[in-house]
């Protein structure tokens, strides 16, 4: 993709013009990763919006900004210009102006992370809006960025991969597509026509158990089973490294009357590796240790290494306190739980990071975490999960990281 001269497929050819129908209030596009339904959306979208309007404001939602930079704008900007937009962007401002055809529109960019970012996108007027991830961002979010699209003849867009089948977007809006007048279009990778057959192949390979039968059949499926069903401790855990020279971090899952867990993670060749561990289970020694006690446990586990930060469980106040009066570096570890497992499974799968045979605590939780099926939803079991904790706080802070312009790998979903 990319130029003038791209291919669209049929489906792909209805997202460009189903907004010409004027029974259709909204679209949902939702299915496969990289079945090409976010460029063709996000396409549609502005040239919507161009044919449209002149002097109005619209939205463009990610689940964080840089996320919807790389997933969606990275790649459609260059091609909005090669067919005669001219767009401006004023990056602090996160706002685009887009002029066409003598027609000029701003659009603003927002991040819906949490149940805070509603607050964000209150009080904007828009002639419409694009929800890219949707399925990623609080409910809370998505209704206020609708309710603020109060201009006549405006236009919804929904964009996302699935998830469970009690997510609330799928009972509200997928299920109820037609009684919402919202064109609901399911994607494949069959669908991305710019997908040779061994791409596809490759992402076939890719994912395993939900992961797959939610991102590469595009199934709103339930969670069930082990977690992360593709790794095999005996095929996939890594030797220790040699002459590791770092940089360093140490992960945090904290506890008094649960187990602690802590893990060392190296960098070396690209890769980080979970070299060493500290995990103590106060229900089997009968004796709760104190916060000082576990730090003089973190400083023993960083034996003298030049740690770059320590992510701890954000609940633990009184504990990151006094890692930063001992010297440490603390940041507040990221505890969404779905999308931190998803994070770190896509981690492990590519390679980016390595669990060392040493590690034994962390491989055991590994071979019994499970998800949670009476829950009915994304949860996993409350068992064996303090290492995984920890484990998915490390990857999620690499992916913020990541957002942020420092680390080379992207997490793509599209």
């Amino acid at each position: 993709m990319g130029n003038k001269g791209m291919r669209f497929s049929p489906k792909q050819v209805r997202v460009m013009s189903w907004w010409k129908n004027p029974h259709w209030e909204a679209i949902i596009c939702d299915g496969a990763v990289r079945s090409g339904k976010t460029f063709s959306m996000g396409l549609s979208f502005f040239l919507w919006a161009a044919h449209s309007f002149h002097g109005r404001q619209f939205g463009l939602c990610g689940k964080t900004i840089g996320s919807l930079r790389r997933n969606l704008l990275a790649e459609l900007i260059p091609y909005l210009r090669q067919i005669g937009m001219t767009v401006r962007e004023r990056r602090s401002e996160h706002l685009l102006l887009v002029r066409f055809h003598g027609h000029e529109n701003r659009f603003l960019l927002f991040g819906g992370r949490d149940e805070s970012s509603a607050a964000l996108i209150q009080g904007s007027t828009l002639a419409g809006v694009l929800l890219d991830e949707t399925a990623l961002m609080p409910r809370s979010f998505v209704e206020q960025a609708i309710a603020r699209c109060s201009v006549p003849g405006s236009r919804l867009w929904f964009n996302c991969n699935p998830e469970g089948p009690q997510h609330w977007f799928y009972q509200e809006w997928v299920l109820r597509a037609e009684e919402r007048r919202a064109l609901r279009l399911h994607f494949t990778m069959a669908d991305n026509p710019a997908l040779s057959p061994e791409i596809r192949e490759r992402y076939e390979r890719s994912y395993s158990g939900v992961f797959y039968r939610r991102f590469v059949r595009g199934e709103w499926t339930a969670a069930q089973g082990l977690i992360y069903d593709f790794f095999d401790s005996e095929r996939d855990a890594a030797p220790l490294p040699s002459d590791m020279t770092g940089p360093w971090r140490i992960s945090v899952d904290y506890g008094t009357s649960n187990p602690a867990s802590f893990g060392l993670w190296g960098q070396k060749d690209g890769v980080w590796y979970r070299t060493e561990e500290f995990y103590y289970d106060s229900h089997q020694t009968g004796c709760q240790k104190t916060d000082a006690e576990y730090a003089e446990d973190l400083e023993r586990l960083a034996a003298g290494r030049v740690i770059q930060r320590v992510i701890v469980d954000p609940s633990a106040a009184s504990f990151i306190e006094l890692l930063r009066r001992r010297g440490f570096r603390v940041v507040k570890a990221d505890n969404t739980v779905t999308d931190g497992i998803r994070v770190t499974a896509d981690c492990l799968r590519s390679g980016r990071l390595q669990i060392c045979r040493e590690c034994r605590d962390c491989l055991r939780e590994m071979a019994l975490y499970c998800w949670d099926e009476r829950s009915g939803g994304d949860a996993p079991r409350k068992e064996h999960d303090h290492a995984m904790d920890e484990m998915r706080y490390f990857a999620m802070d690499l992916t913020h990281e990541e957002e942020r312009g420092f680390a080379a790998v992207a997490v793509e979903r599209r």
